[in-house]
């Protein structure tokens, strides 16, 4: 049994939840989205001030899909209520970025400068020149984003230095030692 399916997903005041034909609409005051499903293997239902997902086999594929939906439905009523967000920081000596109208312009030690536009939905901010805070009501366009920014310039581990997610712990290694015999 899928022990995150089996889950309740309680229902957040200021979001409201609607189960339409195959699709579970979500609104709130940062977003809404759609989560799409197969009635013909999951069921949602909402009981008692919560959303209730079930299976309605034991096939693989649907159990597989059990706790996926769910996890998909609770991921969209925290992102309409709360949002996400994901910092970014910028590591390195001459290493900056700065915000061009929506656009994010990262120097990362290229011979150019590197222009990110932002997926819809997402809010790129940069707090200071090192760092970057990648905000909104999806987790996945939220952190695909973070993704992007992160791989123009991942972070190498020998001197540190790139951009990396804040809190992240890079392993270190020790370069080469001059004159060891």
């Amino acid at each position: 049994m899928s022990r995150i399916g089996k889950k309740l997903i309680p229902l957040i005041e200021g979001v409201s939840v609607e189960i339409k034909d195959n699709t579970v609409d979500i609104k709130g005051k940062n977003g809404e989205d759609k989560i799409p499903y197969d009635p013909r293997l999951i069921k949602v239902e909402i009981e008692h001030g919560h959303i209730k997902v079930s299976r309605t086999n034991e096939e693989k594929q649907t159990k597989q899909l059990h706790g996926t939906i769910r996890a998909l439905i609770n991921n969209a009523i925290i992102g309409c209520h709360d949002g996400f967000k994901k910092e970014l920081e910028i590591v390195g000596i001459g290493y900056r970025a700065e915000m061009r109208g929506q656009d994010l312009v990262l120097h990362v030690g290229y011979s150019h400068e590197n222009v990110l536009k932002p997926i819809e939905g997402v809010t790129i901010k940069c707090i200071d020149a090192n760092h970057i805070e990648v905000s909104g009501s999806d987790k996945f366009k939220v952190g695909q984003t973070a993704a992007l920014i992160r791989e123009t310039r991942k972070p190498e581990p020998y001197g540190g230095k790139g951009i990396k997610y804040k809190g992240e712990h890079i392993l270190r290694k020790e370069g080469k030692r001059a004159g060891k015999k």
